[in-house]
């Protein structure tokens, strides 16, 4: 039991990613399908920051004489990019998202197939 309970950030993990691929794999409307991608890399986001934690570890700064064990900061200036680059990525989608609104005045990806496959080609 107390191996189930170590494991417990990946079971978070895992929980959040497949709720995340579900909601962009099963709703047709696009700012739901941006909301299931953003909970997919907080899923990811969390997996790397919980790896790069060590139990027991301070932060890397060397000092003559002293053993320490260390975390390793990495992991946590890659999420800090990524996390930049997943909201920019979102604002991007979010803009592109108004601009199919003001054309085909619908989010819904099916009803926007549809209005495609209606009109004659040019």
């Amino acid at each position: 039991m107390n191996q189930l309970i170590g494991l417990y950030s990946y079971w978070v993990v895992i929980v959040l990613m497949m709720a995340g691929l579900y909601i962009m794999i099963a709703r047709y409307n696009l700012v739901k399908k941006i909301i299931g991608l953003g909970l997919f890399q907080t899923s990811i986001f969390y997996l790397y920051i919980t790896m790069g934690k060590v139990k027991g570890g301070t932060a890397p700064i060397l000092a003559e004489g002293q053993d320490y064990i260390y975390s390793n900061p990495l992991p946590h200036v890659l999420i800090l990019t990524a996390i930049v680059v997943g909201v920019a990525t979102s604002a991007v989608a979010l803009a592109l998202i108004v601009r199919i609104h003001e054309t085909y005045d619908t989010i819904e990806e099916d009803e926007i197939r549809e209005i495609e496959e209606m009109e004659p080609e040019a």
